[in-house]
């Protein structure tokens, strides 16, 4: 990663096109069905169906926000509409489950996390005529199950998004708030979270030097797993006994590691990918959330769902798009953002600054890059304590 982490931000939805690449029986929520193999999926025939990953639609993170994405657009058009949830988690029981879908007669399968990579591949090829959105499955995951350097197929969409926008944001508010001793807790080091903890490390070197700060601090570590175990939970323990204000939690379950430490230690946290405020204090305690950084996944199941029922999935079929900023004027319009009714606004981050950085970060003159490859994050004004994997 470049020493200064300031560079070109696309500041629009990136169209990665043609996916170029370097990359058993379960439970179901709803009702209704179609004749098997059904053809290609129209505004009169369209039937939609979720399969959740290894979580179901009450985690108050990627599939609840998914789940209730498609419930809502499916019951506003009067569509069809149905999840399953895979009784296990393993690529052959999430094939179980889309093959069920597909033989009741869903056309339109919406699948949410990186997980579905090789259930996607196999999947795409044997029903061609079943439309596969899939959402934070990237370049890299679908040529990496395909075995191939490129990955193409009319019948699948996915949608990835520029993290490191988003958690440019968190560390640039955290900083402005007022925290000085910083943490990033990724889940695995994977490119999504290695850009989310790397643009929180930028934002919050930025903020720094804004404010002529010297002595603002990162812990920075993975737990080199997406939950949250005992041993992590202690070397949170040991983070906030030692100082640290906030920890940014980054990797599925790993947020319970960060947040049962900071309930006990009077720590604040930082939550991923949906707004993690009501699900973190509700558990650990109130007030501890100070903000969320956050992916647009319900926006994008919208702008799918409304595409292949007003017949526009040509414009859609065979892509990877990159989803970041959209609006510089309506910081809900972006894909990447902070949430504005639960974020703890102060004097040092209020809302109006908020709406000011995403004009900045939509016209560009505030830039944002990470480097993936590189093997930790560096910064020219924060120190950062690099720990490498926890386990």
């Amino acid at each position: 990663m470049k020493k200064r982490l300031l560079a070109v931000l696309v500041a629009a939805v990136t169209a990665v096109s043609l996916l170029a690449c370097g990359g058993g029986s379960g439970s179901s929520g709803g009702s209704g069905s179609a004749d098997a193999g059904s053809g290609d999926a129209a505004a009169s025939d369209m039937k939609v169906a979720m399969v959740t990953d290894y979580g179901d639609i009450t985690d108050q993170s990627f599939n609840q926000t998914t789940y209730e994405a498609c419930k809502a657009f499916t019951e506003a058009n009067k569509i069809d509409f149905t999840y399953y949830k895979p009784e296990g988690d393993s690529t052959a029981e999430r094939e179980a489950m889309i093959d069920k879908a597909v033989a009741d007669g869903y056309n339109v399968l919406v699948l949410p996390g990186y997980a579905f990579a090789e259930a996607i591949v196999a999947a795409a090829e044997t029903y061609p005529e079943v439309k596969f959105v899939a959402l934070d499955v990237s370049e890299y995951d679908l040529c990496t199950a395909a075995g191939t350097d490129t990955y193409s197929q009319e019948n699948v969409y996915s949608a990835v998004y520029q993290e490191e926008i988003s958690g440019y944001m968190a560390g640039y508010a955290a900083v402005k708030m007022g925290y000085k001793k910083l943490g990033f807790l990724g889940g695995m080091a994977v490119p999504a979270v290695i850009r989310y903890g790397y643009g929180f490390v930028a934002g919050a070197n930025d903020a720094a030097k804004e404010m002529g700060l010297t002595d603002v601090a990162i812990n920075y570590a993975y737990g080199n797993q997406f939950y949250g175990d005992a041993d992590i939970t202690a070397a949170m323990d040991t983070w906030y006994k030692g100082g640290t204000e906030v920890v940014f939690a980054c990797g599925g379950g790993i947020y319970t590691s960060a947040a049962e430490a900071a309930g006990k230690e009077g720590g604040k946290f930082i939550g991923v990918d949906v707004d993690q405020k009501a699900l973190v204090d509700g558990q650990y305690g109130e007030g501890m959330t100070i903000t969320s950084a956050m992916k647009g996944l319900g926006a994008t199941v919208n702008t799918l769902l409304t595409a292949i029922k007003d017949g526009k999935w040509d414009e859609y079929k065979g892509q990877i798009q990159s989803l970041g900023m959209v609006s510089g004027d309506d910081p809900t319009l972006n894909y990447v953002q902070l949430p504005m009714d639960t974020t703890v606004w102060n004097d040092g981050f209020t809302q109006d600054d908020y709406k000011a950085l995403v004009k900045s970060l939509a016209d560009g003159s505030v830039k944002v890059t990470v480097d993936a490859a590189a093997a930790e994050p560096t910064a020219d004004t924060v120190a950062i304590t690099f720990l490498g994997n926890i386990k």
